[in-house]
């Protein structure tokens, strides 16, 4: 570890009392919660966040992030890269106009998809809801409810299938344990393709989308 890197990281770790004082130009941001493990992020911001027990000691903490030094080093200079790329190649926004088309599309398309999937699975669901997110691909609730985005329409035909088969099997199990992946194999055999696919694609789908424009069509399935 660098110097310079290793008296940022014990400047702002001691700089660091409580989560109300912390901002987001905090280069370690530290948040203790009631969590059992200790974990570190870096958002595209390069915000770096540690996540830690109420019990672990600031000191502790800094010996963790010092150990993960190389680690932090490369994801940085990682999302350095993705950030001056993504500013030099902007990406075209949708237009609310071409965002309803999606949102129409994926309204006759998806529940189409879920109806397929269900019989195939016999499995049960209720309301499905077409939306325009930002960070949600789709979602179940408890009581069967389907969420997708309507961004799908972006994506490949067997990565829409992926993610019409994940939330149909969190109607067989609501997480996301080993048994609620073989779930998913079962149906879905290979699905790392398309999951990988929506890792490596999906925020360039997302980044799409402005800032503010938000939609949601309904549809009763059954």
């Amino acid at each position: 570890m660098t110097e310079n890197f290793r008296a940022l990281i014990m400047k702002k770790i001691y700089e660091t009392e409580s989560m109300e004082e912390q901002t987001m130009n905090t280069k370690i941001q530290i948040i203790r919660s009631g969590r059992k493990t200790i974990a570190l992020q870096i958002d595209k911001n390069l915000q770096i966040t540690v996540r830690a027990p109420y019990r672990m000691t600031d000191r502790e903490i800094f010996r963790f992030v010092e150990k993960h030094d190389l680690w932090i080093q490369k994801h940085m200079r990682k999302l350095e890269e993705k950030k001056s790329w993504e500013e030099s190649h902007p990406v075209k926004k949708l237009s609310e106009e071409e965002i309803w088309e999606l949102a129409r599309q994926a309204t006759v398309y998806i529940p189409e998809r879920v109806a397929y999937y269900g019989e195939k699975m016999q499995i049960g669901y209720g309301r499905i809801t077409i939306r325009n997110q930002k960070t949600r691909w789709g979602s179940c609730s408890e009581k069967g409810n389907l969420n997708f985005n309507c961004l799908l329409m972006l994506a490949p035909k067997d990565v829409i299938d992926y993610v019409v088969v994940h939330e149909l099997c969190h109607r067989i199990e609501m997480n996301h344990s080993r048994k609620f992946w073989q779930e998913v194999q079962k149906v879905m055999p290979g699905y790392e393709k398309q999951k990988r696919w929506l890792k490596e694609h999906g925020e360039e789908l997302i980044n799409r989308m402005e800032e503010g424009k938000g939609i949601s069509k309904k549809g009763d399935c059954k």
